[in-house]
Formats: structure tokens, C-alpha cells, sequence
């Protein structure tokens, strides 16, 4: 038999040990530098992380998590974020939250910039890009043969770099959900059955690295702010501090829409309109 034990860690197909020590160092700047609350995670960081530290050639926990912690190496930080966190998304995603959007938000929306025919819209932690993509395809249907006289670029971020390529590459396997019209108008069929966004689309959606956890400092604030299935990885104080920059970087009655796996807490700045969506109040006589 083929010997699969390798030292300080047992059977390269089982969790390595974690020493109490080293989680709550891992967990303190995990949650510290990126939000992410791992707390409760104890078992999920060792049986997801085990494999890809081993395979790196560190023979325990212990001079990853120093590693880790002295160098903050960037591939290193991009594995465990990739690793701990679910980049699970697909379009049409909570299909009545979008309808919604479609039907009464993006229409205001519009209404609003008739003059200036400018929208700004973030997707932040956008993931592998299918939120941002949807959101451009309902941009274009209602605009129209309009669309060209429009600016609708959409800023789409997310912490990992890996998800972001996945993005811009643009190129998936589309669910029966997407339309048939959507296929043939956004997407071009691949010879292995997969789909890319048409180049219209693609040039809609600007892809950009950021850490939620830092300050908002773009340039334009937000008509429309998505923010969906992230909130889940935080805890609350960290939620709340989140929530109160987003609403600095929302324009005056602008939207912030989670999912509806989330809420806000009860003083949260921002007022329910509908489920999983929040407005910043207009101004006096807006």
C-alpha cells in the first residue's frame, strides 16, 4: 500500500489540526482586513484549506498561518479568501428581486437622468460577473435604440482577483432560466455549448479589486447599489459600518438592494421600500 501520511498533518485526504492559537490569529485578521467573520468556521477553514496548504508544501497550520500573517503574500491571502468564501452566483439570481428592479427602480431611475443620460450603478462583490452582466441586459431592454446615447457603465468589485478574471473573460454555462431571447441578443454560443457576453455587453461592466472593509472613494456616487449574498460573512458591527458607507456613497433617494437572505438593522439609515430593498431619502421636495 502507498504510504499517504505525511508529517504533521496525517492523511493527505484528511483535515489538518489547527491549534486554538493559530485560528483565532487567522480569524482576527481575516475579520480584521476583510470583514469576514470565521468565528463559528473552525471546521470549514481546516477541511478547505488542509489540502491547498499541504499541496504548497507547508506540513502544518502553524507556518501557514506565520507565514501568512509576516509576508500578507498576496497569492496566499487570494487562497484562503477563494477557499472560505462561496463564490456561488448565476444570472436571474432571486428572479422577483430583479423584476422588481426592472419594473420600478431602473425605470425612476431613468426618469431622473432624462437630461444628463447618466446612471451609476455598483455590483459590489460582484463575484464571477453575472450580476452586473443581468443588470446590463435589463439596462439595454428598456433603453432600447436608446442605449448608445446613454452612459450605463456599471462598476462591478469584488476581493478576489480570480473571480473578477472569471468575469471579464465573460464565458458561461447559462442556466434554462436566462431567455431564449437574452441568448441570441447578449450571448454568442461557444462550440462546447458554453456562452459568452456579446463585446456591447462587456464594455458595459468596468471589473475593479476592492475590499469592502476599506472607504468608498469613487469618484461619482450611486444611483443603485447591489449588495447581494456578501453581508452574510460579517457580523453584525461590521454590517452596520458597511451599511452606513454605502448610504455615503448613495445619492440622495438612491437604492441599496441585498438579498433576501439578508436585512438591515432596525437603525439602519436607510428606509425599506420592499423586500431585500432600501432607499436613501430624497431630498426636501425631490
Amino acid at each position: 500500500m502507498t504510504d499517504r501520511t505525511k508529517s504533521g498533518g496525517g492523511s493527505v485526504f484528511s483535515p489538518m489540526t489547527i491549534q486554538e492559537a493559530d485560528f483565532r490569529r487567522l480569524v482576527q485578521f481575516i475579520q480584521s482586513t476583510y470583514g469576514i467573520d470565521l468565528t463559528q468556521k473552525r471546521q470549514l477553514v481546516t477541511g478547505r484549506l488542509s489540502p491547498a496548504i499541504r499541496q504548497r508544501g507547508y506540513k502544518n497550520f502553524t507556518d501557514f498561518v506565520n507565514h501568512l500573517l509576516k509576508s500578507k503574500d498576496e497569492d496566499e491571502i487570494t487562497l484562503v479568501l477563494n477557499k472560505l468564501t462561496t463564490n456561488y452566483t448565476f444570472f436571474m439570481r432571486e428572479r422577483d428581486h430583479l423584476d422588481y428592479f426592472k419594473n420600478v427602480l431602473l425605470p425612476e431611475v431613468i426618469k431622473r437622468h432624462q437630461k444628463d443620460k447618466n446612471l451609476s450603478i455598483w455590483s459590489a462583490g460582484c463575484s464571477s460577473g453575472e450580476e452586473p452582466y443581468n443588470i446590463t441586459m435589463y439596462l439595454f431592454d428598456l433603453l432600447g435604440s436608446q442605449a448608445a446615447a446613454w452612459d450605463t457603465r456599471i462598476l462591478a468589485t469584488d476581493i478576489s482577483e480570480q473571480v473578477l478574471a472569471t468575469g471579464r473573460r465573460g464565458t458561461y454555462e447559462l442556466p434554462d432560466t436566462v431567455p431564449a431571447e437574452w441568448k441570441k441578443k447578449y450571448f454568442t454560443q461557444n462550440r462546447d455549448g458554453s456562452y459568452t457576453v456579446t463585446p456591447q455587453v462587456k464594455n458595459n461592466v468596468i471589473f475593479q479589486t476592492h475590499n469592502l472593509m476599506d472607504p468608498i472613494r469613487f469618484k461619482r456616487k450611486f444611483d443603485i447599489i447591489f449588495c447581494r449574498n456578501v453581508m452574510i460573512y460579517f457580523d453584525q458591527p461590521t454590517k452596520d459600518a458597511l451599511v452606513r458607507r454605502f448610504f455615503d456613497a448613495t445619492v440622495p433617494g438612491g437604492y441599496l438592494l441585498i438579498s433576501y437572505s439578508e436585512n438591515l438593522s432596525q437603525n439602519s439609515p436607510y428606509r425599506r421600500i420592499a423586500p431585500a430593498t432600501f432607499q436613501k431619502p430624497p431630498l426636501p421636495g425631490k
